[in-house]
């Protein structure tokens, strides 16, 4: 939606509130609702205010200190919403309702770096450098369950009913059971211009995902996001809750798989007529992946809850190797000739897609700017390989990210110490909690 035709439709009376969203270090849209006709007239060019703590705080909303951002100290001001006027459609599933995305700008115009839509633009920027771009696609899964968002609270989110009994992986019987949301979802998305191309059951009880066609990098970050939203809120119009937790019960996971390509112009630069197939620009990307994702995966798994869903023969990968069409390798490599893309498998439904596309590029340029040599693909059980492993807890990976010279030269300190902070924050407060776990084992018996 152009930002004449949003004009045109409020003139007309058929929106009437514009949703201004920036995504917070957690991957949640923020912002406001907007009055449509004060928008088009004036907000769409100006910008609005919102406080700075909104790329503070953690999962709660709670004020944490040790951010170079803002702070108490510091009175915590505002920053600005910039729209990105590209970013305007129409938000199907609420009545008379636009949304724009936005960037996120101190008063002086300059990117706020520490806010995940400008860090992947800032490793785009690095791209675009060279000529190249990225094309990404996003695989999302989520657990659907017959409760509501209130009644699953209310159950201490404990024996929640999920919406199937038994494994559905690519039933169409399955996948029917949930038509009554998947397919308002899948509508709503497509309508919403939105590059919609399937959905399907999942091994997991209750878990389904939909899947979008993959395009420029921000653009599927932007798609990321709208969707992880939209679907919320038309299972609560549903009277059902969805979960994209990396690992919501022992049994079941959530992951995101990340397919990504570099491109000149029209032209994929992985594939190669050679034996292989595979240039040798896509073999140092793949290089990269393996060699730097260890110390960036506080990127792809940023809470503690991420680090339980690697585990053995899950299909979520706990060891960092690649293989050709090998879903227990972290990494996978897919596709022929025009098509062939890298998988990462390492991201759960709970990652940030803007900070995971960002790391994905990163490890990749590190690759190919280091000219790293690729091994021979693993051809077996990658849960038995004797190689390096996943960080097995966040607090780990924060160590990693923190100590990491390949985030801090293509990040910049200011980001990798802003996620590091917020990373600790989030690793004491954990440490401080006393869970279930603890009380079954100790209440009667310690």
């Amino acid at each position: 939606m152009t930002f004449d035709e949003l004009s045109h439709a409020v003139a007309c009376g058929e929106i009437d509130t514009v949703v201004l969203a920036m995504t917070d270090m957690q991957g949640r849209l923020q912002g406001k609702r907007i009055d449509a006709e004060a928008f088009v007239a004036e907000i769409a060019h100006r910008g609005a205010e919102a406080c700075a703590y909104l790329l503070a705080v953690d999962i709660e909303m709670a004020t944490l200190p040790g951010f170079a951002l803002t702070s108490w100290d510091a009175g915590y001001g505002d920053f600005v919403l910039r729209p990105d006027l590209s970013t305007i459609r129409r938000a199907t599933w609420l009545d008379g309702t636009a949304l724009c995305l936005a960037d996120v700008e101190h008063h002086d115009g300059t990117p706020v770096v520490e806010s995940p839509r400008q860090i992947l633009r800032a490793q785009l920027a690095r791209l675009t450098e060279r000529g190249w771009t990225a094309k990404i696609g996003s695989e999302l899964e989520f657990l659907l369950y017959r409760e509501t968002y209130e009644s699953a609270r209310e159950k201490g989110y404990r024996g929640l009913r999920l919406a199937n009994a038994y494994n559905v992986d690519y039933s169409i019987l399955g996948t029917t059971m949930v038509e009554d949301v998947v397919r308002p979802i899948r509508l709503a998305m497509k309508a919403a211009g939105l590059k919609l191309e399937d959905s399907k059951g999942e091994c997991n009880l209750g878990q389904h995902e939909i899947n979008f066609r993959y395009q420029d990098a921000l653009r599927m970050a932007d798609d990321h996001v709208i969707y992880k939203l939209a679907a919320r809120e038309i299972a609560f119009q549903h009277g059902v809750a969805i979960t994209f937790m990396a690992k919501p019960n022992q049994a079941e996971g959530n992951s995101c798989h990340i397919h990504c390509s570099f491109w000149a112009e029209e032209t994929p630069l992985f594939p190669d007529e050679g034996a292989t197939g595979r240039s040798e620009l896509y073999e140092r990307y793949v290089a990269g992946q393996v060699a730097g994702t260890r110390e960036l995966s506080l990127l792809f798994a940023p809470n503690i809850n991420s680090y339980k869903r690697y585990a053995l023969g899950s299909f979520a990968p706990t060891t960092l190797v690649w293989g050709e069409d090998n879903r227990t390798c972290a990494f996978r490599s897919v596709g022929h000739g025009p098509s062939l893309r890298l998988e990462s498998r390492i991201a759960g439904g709970d990652a940030n897609p803007y900070l995971a596309f960002a790391a994905t590029i990163a490890a990749g340029l590190d690759g190919i700017d280091r000219q790293l040599p690729l091994g021979p693909p693993l051809a077996g059980n990658a849960y038995e390989a004797d190689a390096p492993k996943l960080p097995t807890s966040l607090a780990q990976a924060v160590e990693l990210f923190d100590a990491s010279a390949l985030a801090r030269a293509a990040l910049g300190d200011r980001v990798v110490d802003h996620y590091v902070t917020s990373g600790r924050h989030e690793v004491s407060a954990f440490e401080s909690a006393v869970t279930d776990w603890e009380l079954v084992r100790s209440f009667e018996r310690s």
